[in-house]
């Protein structure tokens, strides 16, 4: 059985398209079998959208755990002075984020295998809808890789849902990384948590854990993508899809 955190998806393709409706933003973006809430935008997804800060005007932004790139897509066309991330182990979410991406012309996108963002890559700001499903001890090395990559000062916004491990999650946050979890909103069972970082806290080495380097968050909503892709990243260089040779 297939599951939406491999990285190669043997569940037959059947590509159609959803629409993603926010109150500043309308779009289509195109779905397929093997990935995260493939039959429409998830419910969280959207609450995270609606209800997290704005991304910042400028900086790299991550989305971990992509998927077809509905909060990817988002950040993107929010922020088109930012440089969005849009991570995945599951190639053929990568594959979908990429097309989604060009199709709305989000030139600041580049998605990536998550072992092929640079080690030195720090964020001004993170957004997931991450991997639960995965199961909590790699939930839990994936996300201190990447929210230990954040500036100093930026935060993490994370949507779970109670009945998933939400309120449990952000103790283990709190108490065994002393980081500043703050619940923004709970609306339908679904918590969003800012968290941030406390001083010390970042992770200043580039690379510093080769474990978290696997941890890419498994969304289709979060495996090899095709190369090329060609969206522009930031500063109109080429932003191609990245993957692991």
């Amino acid at each position: 059985m297939s599951h939406y955190f491999d990285r190669a998806p043997t569940t037959a393709s059947a590509s159609h398209t959803v629409p993603l409706v926010l109150p500043d933003l309308t779009v289509e973006l195109r779905t397929d079998r093997g990935v995260f809430s493939a039959e429409r935008v998830d419910p969280g997804t959207k609450l995270l959208l609606s209800e997290a800060p704005r991304p910042p005007a400028v900086g790299d932004v991550l989305d971990v755990g992509c998927g077809y790139g509905p909060i990817a897509v988002a950040l993107a066309l929010r922020s088109p002075g930012s440089h969005v991330w849009a991570v995945d182990v599951n190639a053929r979410a990568r594959s979908l984020t990429t097309l989604n991406a060009q199709a709305l012309n989000a030139r600041n996108v580049t998605v990536a295998d998550p072992a092929s963002v640079p080690h030195a890559t720090r964020f001004a700001a993170i957004y997931s809808n991450p991997p639960i499903r995965v199961g909590k001890v790699d939930l839990h090395v994936l996300l201190v890789h990447w929210i230990r990559r954040l500036l100093p000062g930026a935060g993490a916004y994370l949507v779970v849902h109670k009945h998933l491990g939400a309120d449990s999650l952000a103790r283990w946050m709190t108490t065994e990384h002393g980081w500043r979890v703050e619940r923004l909103a709970s609306r339908m069972g679904y918590r969003i948590l800012q968290v941030r970082p406390s001083e010390g806290a970042h992770d200043a080495r580039p690379g510093a854990s080769a474990a978290g380097d696997r941890a890419g968050g498994g969304q289709s909503g979060a495996g090899g993508a095709p190369t090329g892709g060609g969206i522009a990243g930031r500063g109109g260089a080429a932003a191609t899809s990245q993957a692991p040779s």
